[in-house]
């Protein structure tokens, strides 16, 4: 289990950043149209973030942001007919769609809540062993063949409240039989920009764990000893909690909390497992930050001889998604939260990095691997291989996670300092 969670950092972040070679592949002229919106919540008007857009009958899919804002690009020739929304402890919501743009609506979701408190979870009074169960039927739940996935992924990084690099790019993700381990796994970048250049001044150079190849890494189903090790559930205490909703499908709720000190830092969190197929829908962990050394040797990779880093915080959420009776990744945001400062200096800098990833179409026939020589590897960050420009028609028919009011804020800057 070590080994796996040392892993999950290989992929690193340069805060020291340089202009690459983008590799753009050239985009069709199909015509699509677009949905646009904001999603909340019925009862009570609130914004809803990371709510799933799927168009039904299609693998084509997107999330909301922060704001609980999103866009859909939806090809004409899928000819769809509706959209649906589904978020955890909400009831599903289907929108019919005509194939016209709908733009700047809002779309409400109900709460699950009556529901939820009729539940009554009596057929695994250990969560330990339905844990135990769930992984074991990994196999049968999630695909047993090769998929390509193709997703928009995201790098921010902040220094304060103030952005000092964005980068984002659309990527494939090339992801072999859950039966399998992920060595063979690998990511390409298909189109990327990055929205804002470091300046000399904001320069950090330390090497930290992200970059797009969290998408293998962070899958933590089929990298079993992240989080999922039968061998070393022992090593943590699990609780069942109030059963959740999501795409209408109820789901157990199980948090951990490690109860052994190692070596090396534990996560904790809630696992989500489908009540009918008990497959895994979802995780969120955070890592153990009782010990800051421990804490700092399992993120941080390398460092300026001088500078001071203590980490914050680092967490996850990894998602998937039901189609056709297997699970498929969805949804991965990993976030890390630390203060920098040199020494002799009295005030520290609190810096962000978030990456995030949506898978936005899966495809299963015909699929053959990314070459080695295409695909990331574990030293670089999506900064080293896409260049500093803004355009505002860049993605084309792809779509992407709508920004933030605050990275929209960012982008519009760049936008202002370009003209």
């Amino acid at each position: 289990m070590e080994t796996r969670i040392k892993q999950i950092g290989i992929a690193t972040l340069f805060f020291l950043l340089f202009s690459g070679i983008t590799n753009v592949f050239a985009q069709n002229d199909e015509k699509f149209f677009t949905i646009s919106g904001v999603v909340k919540d019925k009862s009570n008007n609130k914004k809803l973030e990371y709510v799933n857009i799927t168009v039904s009958g299609t693998n084509l899919s997107g999330i909301t942001n922060e704001e609980g804002a999103f866009t859909l690009k939806v090809k004409d020739s899928i000819q769809a007919k509706e959209i649906e929304f589904s978020r955890i402890g909400y009831f599903s919501t289907r929108i019919p769609i005509d194939g016209k743009n709908l733009s700047g609506q809002t779309f409400y979701m109900n709460p699950n809540e009556k529901q939820l408190k009729e539940v009554v979870v009596k057929s695994w009074e250990n969560p330990e062993s339905l844990v135990r169960e769930a992984i074991r039927r990994v196999d049968k739940n999630y695909s047993n063949k090769p998929n390509m996935l193709t997703g928009f992924y995201r790098e921010t990084v902040q220094k304060g409240n103030k952005f000092i690099n964005i980068s984002e790019a659309v990527i494939d993700m090339y992801k072999n039989s859950y039966a399998g381990n992920a060595t063979s796994d690998r990511v390409q970048i298909l189109k990327g920009r990055e929205l804002l250049t470091t300046k000399s001044s904001d320069t950090l150079a330390v090497k930290l764990q992200g970059g797009p190849n969290l998408a293998i890494y962070a899958d933590i189903v089929k990298n079993p000893d992240i989080l999922l090790d039968e061998e070393s559930l022992s090593n943590f205490i699990f609780k069942m909690e109030n059963s959740e909703f999501l795409d209408n499908r109820q789901q157990y709720v199980v948090s951990f909390t490690p109860v052994v000190d190692l070596h090396y830092p534990l996560y904790l969190g809630t696992l989500y497992i489908d009540k009918e197929t008990l497959a895994f829908t979802r995780a969120e962990f955070h890592l153990d930050m009782r010990d800051r050394i421990k804490a700092t040797e399992s993120i941080l990779r390398k460092k300026p001889a001088g500078l001071r880093f203590r980490p914050e915080e680092m967490s996850f959420i990894v998602s998937y998604k039901q189609r056709d009776g297997k699970s498929y990744l969805n949804y991965i945001r990993n976030e890390v939260k630390f203060k920098c400062d040199w020494k002799r200096r009295l005030f520290a800098t609190n810096y962000t990095m978030l990456n995030e990833m949506v898978v936005t179409e899966c495809k299963e026939d015909a699929v053959s691997n990314i070459p080695r020589k295409d695909s990331f590897n574990k030293y670089e960050s999506l900064s080293d291989k896409v260049m500093s420009f803004y355009d505002d028609n860049f993605w084309g028919t792809y779509n992407i996670i709508e920004p933030t009011e605050s990275l929209e804020s960012a982008v519009n800057k760049l936008k202002k300092e370009h003209k």
